[in-house]
């Protein structure tokens, strides 16, 4: 899907209101695709230069956007008015993921600042730093199936939890300079992970043992976006271009499939969410598109 897409597709994920919402991040906007393929863009109340990235449906009806460039969170009713809020972030944060918290809250990780934030749907925010890693750089964020919050960290190659009451862990033994980007709950309740640099897939338990998987996906591929299908397996974004343009599956076996048919090449595939319909949706950020795969 292209028609009424102005901007970058960048990250995605399912709305209160039956269809998906993405952030364009260069173009600055908040949008909206139906199930058939019709598109609404909403600009107005977003800071210029503000480069909207992650986004989360939230505990209120509405969906909630982390801010790179500007900084600020976000949030946008499903009619399309937007809020944004800076109070209690950290000049220069850089938030990156977001997701919605098991207290009420939203959790976003602040990537050039090396911290986990929180902020209450009425916009008062917690930022969190003891026990991160200096020059951790978190990215993803995603609420485990311990009701903890569970993040990468993208320079450092750790994943780490953090408590509701901002007790960090974090973990080790995965592959140095691997870049585990986004993160998301599997079947089998253990968190799953790209890992960007190094062309792997990881999961980690709820108790810290962590896996990595590399047959079946092509080299230099840079894994990106990762979501939990209806399937029971997770799916994933390959974003670099050069081979290929695919989407990836993993079973919680570890076994690969990945699939090229219908995808744009040099589609420069961004995030990816399951929607209505048993479909996965994902972003064509290259190729100002919105695509739809069925497992």
């Amino acid at each position: 899907f292209s028609t009424g897409i102005t901007g970058d597709p960048t990250f995605i994920t399912a709305g209160p209101d039956g269809a998906l919402w993405f952030t364009e991040r260069i173009s600055d906007r908040i949008s909206r695709i139906t199930t058939a393929g019709a598109v609404t863009e909403f600009s107005a109340g977003i800071s210029a230069s503000a480069q909207p990235f992650g986004i989360t449906a939230g505990p209120d009806g509405a969906l909630w956007f982390t801010e790179t460039g500007s900084g600020r969170i976000g949030r946008i009713t499903t009619s399309g008015t937007i809020t944004e809020f800076s109070a209690g972030i950290t000049a220069g944060a850089g938030p990156q993921g977001i997701t919605a918290g098991p207290d009420g809250a939203l959790w976003f990780a602040e990537t050039s600042t090396n911290r986990i934030g929180r902020i209450t749907t009425t916009g008062m925010v917690t930022e969190f730093t003891a026990g991160i890693s200096a020059n951790s750089e978190p990215d993803g964020i995603v609420t485990g199936p311990d009701n903890n919050l569970w993040f990468t960290e993208f320079e450092r190659n750790q994943i780490a939890r953090i408590t509701t009451a901002g007790v960090v862990t974090e973990f080790a033994g995965i592959t140095a300079n691997s870049s585990p980007a986004n993160i998301a709950v599997g079947s089998d309740d253990n968190l799953w992970f790209t890992q960007f640099n190094d062309s792997q897939v990881g999961d980690i338990s709820t108790g810290g043992t962590a896996a990595e998987f590399t047959a079946g996906i092509s080299a230099n591929s840079e894994p990106l976006g990762i979501a939990a299908g209806p399937d029971g397996a997770l799916w994933f974004t390959e974003f670099q271009s050069g081979v290929g343009s695919k989407i990836g599956r993993i079973t919680t076996g570890g076994t690969v499939t990945e699939f090229t048919t219908g995808i744009t090449p040099g589609a420069g595939l961004y995030g990816i969410a399951a929607g209505p319909g048993h479909n996965l949706w994902f972003c064509e950020s290259a190729q100002l598109k919105i695509g739809r795969i069925q497992p």
